[in-house]
């Protein structure tokens, strides 16, 4: 492909999967990207072979034509990629048939399917055809894999224990057990159906086929709602809105650090402010690539907390946010504080469904920044930002809780 032809290739800076196509629109390489844009002007840097390798200088320059598919998330361009790649075995793909390094998923043919991730030299001695029900992967990048893992297991809670359902049979096991029913992991054995449902949605979501689980999901909260069963129905609503809202932050590589402009990461962050808990007031403030966006700022008057409660007042404050689904939602939640803050706004996004990361900024006598709780990742890409955010937060809570208190005392 001539370098020159890349200029007129308007690919949006969005996820997706990227393909590079031979004479014949043969498939001869295929890869996914956080920003589609960027990825695959990479390949056509002058130094692309010893960056990559010859091999991928070798793809580039047999190529003749690029083709993408825009996907609402890394997450599902990770998946769709593994898919693609498997259906169409590219000529430039570097995976071979008896390569046993990377992780597969599968999912067990058992009464109570266990959803487990598996090496591809475990796959045949450790399981027969029998027992596996489906079958996902190879999957390139481990970490990724592993966190893109993390993300389906809030929205579908399967059990992924080497132990099947009702082999427990050793204290060990037992334990292993208990823990997974407290954190909700371990079948429902009144409520076979509800398990089934799970495991047919990771199916789907893994086949890629978001779209299938969020029309059932929404075919099943109609009909929980004409028998005014409200509480299940708003579990529905609540798993439709997080699939539609997929935040996968953690997935970005590290690539993204090249393109610090991208206004797609928008940071919101809160704080609140008070004397002796009076006046008590919360805010929300918003960065998106490395600017203040001051008209989409949001004060909140706090209604249900008394006295000093800071982590109360955030707790309010982030849960009437969240009521306003016409508010773009972000990528990243900054909160003003420690792990018990930080832990308040997981609380409150656990609650609603949503999968958003939380960064806590620790602050020293003079609330000057002494430390940031966040996956170093999210850090490495995002610090300035996050920290920008933040200090329009602080800055914001203080004026807005001095105008009340001026109002109140002139009044």
């Amino acid at each position: 492909m001539e370098k020159e032809k890349l200029a007129k290739l308007k690919l949006a800076d969005v996820p997706g999967v990227y393909f590079f196509l031979g004479t014949k629109r043969e498939i001869l390489y295929i890869g996914k990207a956080t920003s589609l844009k960027n990825r695959v002007q990479s390949y056509f840097a002058k130094d692309i072979g010893i960056k990559r390798s010859k091999l991928i200088e070798q793809m580039v320059a047999e190529a003749k034509m690029v083709d993408v598919t825009v996907t609402d998330s890394v997450l599902e361009a990770l998946i769709l990629e593994c898919n693609l790649i498997r259906t169409h075995k590219p000529k430039y793909n570097s995976i071979s048939k008896d390569d046993k390094s990377y992780n597969h998923l599968i999912i067990t043919n058992e009464v109570y399917p266990r959803v487990l991730v598996v090496r591809g030299k475990d796959l045949t001695s450790k399981f027969t055809e029998d027992e596996i029900k489906y079958h996902f992967g190879p999957f390139t990048s481990g970490t990724l894999f592993r966190e893109a893992l993390k993300i389906v297991r809030k929205l579908f809670k399967f059990y992924d224990t080497k132990i099947p359902v009702g082999e427990e049979k050793s204290k060990i096991a037992r334990g292993i057990i208990d823990f997974n029913k407290q954190i909700g992991l371990y079948p429902s054995l009144d409520n076979k159906k509800q398990y089934e449902d799970t495991i047919r949605y990771v199916r789907l979501f893994f086949e890629g086929k978001k779209m299938e689980i969020i029309k059932e999901l929404e075919k099943e909260m109609m009909m929980l709602a004409k028998k005014e069963l409200f509480e299940e129905a708003l579990v529905c609503k609540r798993k439709i809105f997080a699939l539609q809202h997929i935040q996968d932050v953690a997935l970005i590589k590290d690539e993204s650090k090249k393109y610090t402009d991208d206004r797609s990461v928008r940071i919101e962050a809160y704080d609140v402010a008070h004397l002796a808990g009076q006046d008590m007031v919360g805010v929300m403030t918003v960065v998106e690539g490395g600017e203040a966006i001051h008209h989409q700022y949001r004060k909140f008057k706090i209604k249900s907390v008394t006295g000093s409660n800071d982590t109360a007042a955030l707790k309010e404050v982030l849960t009437r946010r969240l009521t306003h689904e016409e508010w773009q939602y972000p990528q990243i939640i900054v909160v003003d504080g420690g792990t018990a803050q930080k832990n308040a706004a997981e609380h409150v996004l656990r609650k609603a469904d949503i999968l958003i990361p939380v960064v806590a900024v620790v602050k020293d006598e003079r609330h000057k920044p002494i430390r940031l709780i966040a996956s170093k990742k999210l850090l490495a890409m995002y610090e300035n930002d996050i920290l920008l955010c933040n200090a329009e937060s602080h800055r914001f809570a203080l004026a807005y809780h001095v105008e009340k208190r001026n109002k109140r005392a002139l009044s």
